[in-house]
């Protein structure tokens, strides 16, 4: 008998060019991969925190895993540009509310 692999990574992750700019995304949501990978690697959240808090399965969560660490420069350069866009508009942009007194 022979088995057909299953690929989780492509039944759980898409790219499409109309929703985020056309970078992996968890199917069927606009949260990117790029956005688990940070929460889970930078914020040091668990899967079962992301999965909670994000409303997602833990195959979701691990498949959003596997595909950044399996595309590595690909979600760090991804990161990378959504760095310097937030910096470019912050500079072009700067908020109308006062700096807080801490």
């Amino acid at each position: 008998m022979t088995s057909t692999p299953f690929n989780v990574t492509e039944t759980h992750i898409t790219k499409t060019p109309e929703i985020a700019g056309g970078k992996a995304c968890i199917a069927g949501r606009r949260i990117r991969v790029q956005d688990v990978y940070v929460w889970h690697e930078y914020n040091g959240m668990s899967a079962d925190e992301i999965a909670n808090e994000y409303d997602l399965s833990l195959a979701q969560i691990y498949a959003a895993l596997t595909y950044a660490f399996d595309h590595l420069d690909e979600i760090q350069a991804d990161i990378q540009q959504s760095e310097t866009t937030y910096r470019a508009t912050k500079q072009h942009f700067p908020s109308k509310l006062p700096p807080s007194k801490s």
